[in-house]
């Protein structure tokens, strides 16, 4: 496969979580043949400097692809900022990227799933995403791909042509809103999707994705996205700027290649059903919701 899309990693001070990611990404089919590109972010405080140095000198020794480049910032950034100047300065480079956080594990078809994806969908200017997370959906009967309003942001792909979408400002985003579009946007209430606007409106997160996601739906855009998932994330552990510790999202990964895409760029009523029931349910009753709470206050420092 020639011209295969370059990978942004970000990274910050989680050495064991980046070496896990790495490794993972190295067992990828493809990895040999894919530009890799290491953004490590500055440590925010003296008591992170210690953490963040071990990370920069572990990603300097990374082999297995076919480039790699550490970015090393200067100064701050933070994940959002780091993440939208990271995946800006190579969708324009090369015209798509595929991004990963320091917390992700990959199938070895991740890659592949990605490239695949991002040559047949190229002109499609509905198809604004491609995820390769998916949630443990109990519709076992979906296809194998398929078509969804949502972005997910762990492991995911987009081109030049959808980037320049993304609108950063919070209040033009809002402003585009009404009742029936924050429905839609929320999944009719199952998911905290709205509220995320709100809370970066008052600078309770600065989230980069919730952003992303409502460019995207603002345009009508579509993300592709597997049903079984090719990407597992390690970071609910406590250890990450923005997770607590839980299993909410813990999916089992496959372990094949993905064959089959959608012909029809349209949402599948199916698989957005089946993402509705377990986001609906995915917290459980509430005894397992206290049992969860109670393990989160116990895991904090």
């Amino acid at each position: 496969m020639q011209n295969l899309a370059p990978i942004a990693l970000f990274v910050y001070n989680r050495p064991d979580h980046t070496r896990r990611t790495i490794s993972y990404l190295q067992q990828n089919l493809l990895a040999d043949e894919t530009r890799l590109y290491i953004f490590c972010d500055a440590a925010k405080t003296d008591a992170d400097k210690g953490k963040v140095e071990e990370v920069r000198q572990l990603v300097n020794g990374v082999t297995g692809f076919k480039s790699v480049k550490v970015i090393a910032r200067e100064r701050n950034l933070g994940l959002a900022e780091s993440v939208i100047s990271g995946v800006t300065q190579l969708v324009y480079e090369y015209g798509k990227v595929i991004v990963f956080e320091d917390d992700l594990l990959s199938s070895p078809y991740t890659l592949q799933y990605f490239n695949d994806a991002l040559n047949r969908y190229a002109s499609q200017e509905q198809v604004m995403h491609i995820g390769a997370y998916m949630y443990n959906l109990h519709d076992k009967n979906l296809p194998e791909t398929f078509f969804y309003r949502a972005a997910t942001s762990w492991g995911w792909a987009t081109w030049a042509r959808a980037w320049r979408n993304f609108e950063p400002d919070v209040d033009k985003l809002i402003a585009q809103f009404d009742t029936l579009k924050i429905a839609r946007f929320s999944i009719e209430g199952k998911m905290n999707f709205w509220k995320q606007i709100q809370q970066f409106k008052a600078g309770k997160n600065n989230s980069w994705a919730i952003r992303w996601y409502a460019s995207i739906f603002l345009k009508n855009g579509l993300t592709l996205n597997p049903s079984q998932s090719l990407i597992q994330n390690i970071g609910h552990d406590g250890s990450g700027v923005h997770s607590n510790n839980e299993d909410i999202y813990h999916v089992q990964m496959t372990r094949k290649a993905v064959t089959q895409f959608p012909n029809e760029i349209k949402e599948d009523e199916e698989a957005y059903k089946a993402i509705k029931h377990f986001l609906a349910n995915r917290k459980g009753s509430l005894v397992q919701r206290v049992v969860r709470f109670v393990k989160q206050k116990i895991s904090k420092p």
